[in-house]
């Protein structure tokens, strides 16, 4: 892909434990990406960096807003010098994304908003917001088609985005990841996530089995809460590795 197309505007708020606590993600960098619009129409990019810069009485934020003018980070996102650091985008208190990822998107996922409607060309938008998306798969080796979640997935109960904003355009969930796919083509990792092989599941098993789970416990016994996090997130990425997650594809036709 080409990955000089846009530029990343830069352009941290202040640490703030309600915004911006200055944590990293727990597991360094992302494993996936949580795709959101704004709810907002209208409001641009900066808009948004004016308001969560600004936000005292409740704890919200994202790590990028995209609109049709620029890419903005918000949060470091782990694509410049900066470590990717947390950012209060999904509830805690909801669990699907502990239930397909493993742990909470807040410590394992950046979430990544567009903006849309009103003066915003929501199309233009649309382009900046795909190609940061496969930017970002490219970078870290996300597959798109099971690791780009809308957080209406994630929430169902209470949130309509990313699908809300897309709609306004006539497309879906499942159009974006393969708009994302799309402008993956001729990345040096796009094969492995266009054309996803599935590792064999006895042989995804027998490495979970014999060497991450032992792992897992030895950590535990030793109290290296950092240890145990990084095994149980390697487990679940060989699950992944072996489509046993790929439920999460299926989803995208609803």
């Amino acid at each position: 892909m080409d990955t000089t197309k846009y530029t990343i505007e830069r352009r941290y708020i202040n640490k703030r434990h309600n915004v911006r606590p200055g944590t990293r993600l727990t597991s360094g960098a992302p494993v996936f990406l949580v795709a959101h619009d704004t709810g907002n129409p209208g409001a641009s990019a900066d808009n948004h960096f004016t308001y969560f810069q600004n936000l005292k009485d409740r704890s919200a934020s994202a790590q990028v807003f995209v609109d049709d003018k620029k890419i903005l980070e918000i949060i470091p996102t782990g694509t410049g010098p900066d470590a990717a650091e947390k950012a209060w985008h999904v509830l805690y208190n909801v669990t699907t994304d502990n239930e397909r990822f493993g742990d909470d998107a807040n410590d394992i996922a950046l979430g990544i908003e567009l903006c849309f409607g009103g003066k915003i060309d929501t199309l233009e938008a649309y382009k900046r917001f795909v190609w940061y998306l496969a930017y970002c798969c490219n970078k870290w080796g996300i597959n798109p088609r099971t690791h780009i979640p809308s957080h209406k997935q994630l929430d169902p109960a209470r949130k309509r985005d990313v699908d809300q904003a897309l709609a306004t355009i006539g497309k879906t969930l499942k159009e974006l990841v393969y708009d994302v796919e799309t402008e993956l083509k001729g990345a040096s990792v796009a094969p492995a996530a266009l054309d996803f092989t599935p590792l064999p599941m006895y042989i995804a098993q027998s490495l979970i089995d014999n060497y991450v789970s032992p792992a897992w416990f030895a950590s535990q016994k030793a109290g290296d809460d950092v240890g145990k996090t990084h095994f149980h997130n390697l487990a679940n990425n060989l699950r992944a590795a072996a489509g046993l997650n790929e439920k999460i594809y299926r989803l995208l036709e609803l």
